[in-house]
């Protein structure tokens, strides 16, 4: 095991067992729905609650429209419109923008890709955020169901170019993903150091980390993929780093 594995294994365990329940986050439109028997796509709303959206208090009506303030039917859903709306702000060609409204650095690189392009021609196989993330979960797919996502088009058939892209997808956000988590968890772990200097000390390292990740992740947006192998590996060196100072109290 290498010195980074060693440092995490040392300290998932302590932190299981020191990290509190979160609260669930609220939504006036979910309460109502929740409330109604015949509520329309009952697992779209399902989705919402178990998603970061629902935990981050991003209500319905961010991404929806309508009048969250309101209980009366016609009025909450007043300018509501359906997603095969070319108008509707959930429409695929639509997303972008919408989900761009709180996730800029994502939607900014996104906007520089043939997929985009795709997109805004009506073209059904431009992906849009949806594709990667589900309709409301606002989760990740896993590397593996990455790479069976992006072989619909960069596969076999090459109905795109370039069959090995959803292979090399799958590798970087492999790789991302390990990254990600041990970012994570020296977040988590460095809350709960009690010297403030230590802690300022170590939050400054742990932001220097998460410069390149955030790099990383934006050139995942544009499809660069050995743009985000570049930054990935500057992150992997300073989370590597960070994680052997919160391990050794002494430092």
């Amino acid at each position: 095991m290498n010195r980074l594995g060693v440092a995490t294994a040392c300290l998932v365990g302590l932190f299981f067992f020191a990290t509190p329940v979160s609260a669930q986050q609220t939504s006036r439109c979910a309460d109502c729905h929740f409330a109604q028997n015949n509520v329309p796509a009952p697992d779209h709303l399902f989705d919402w609650d178990r998603s970061p959206h629902a935990r981050n208090n991003v209500g319905c009506e961010k991404c929806h429209g309508g009048n969250s303030t309101v209980f009366e039917a016609a009025l909450a859903h007043r300018g509501i419109l359906n997603s095969g709306n070319a108008k509707s702000p959930v429409n695929r060609a639509n997303l972008p923008a919408t989900c761009g409204g709180c996730h800029v650095g994502p939607f900014v690189a996104f906007q520089d890709t043939r997929h985009f392009e795709l997109l805004k021609t009506g073209d059904s196989h431009g992906p849009t955020c949806s594709t990667c993330h589900d309709a409301v979960a606002g989760n990740l797919l896993s590397p593996a169901a990455l790479e069976k996502q992006c072989s619909h088009c960069h596969g076999a058939k090459e109905v795109a170019p370039r069959a090995e892209r959803a292979r090399n997808a799958r590798a970087m956000y492999e790789s991302l993903n390990a990254v990600r988590e041990q970012l994570k968890l020296a977040n988590a772990m460095i809350k709960k150091v009690d010297d403030k200097t230590r802690r300022a000390s170590l939050l400054d390292e742990y932001e220097q980390a998460s410069v390149p990740m955030t790099r990383a992740i934006n050139a995942g947006h544009k499809f660069v993929y050995a743009e985000l192998d570049e930054h990935l590996k500057i992150a992997q060196v300073r989370v590597e780093k960070l994680m052997s100072r919160i391990a050794n109290r002494g430092n």
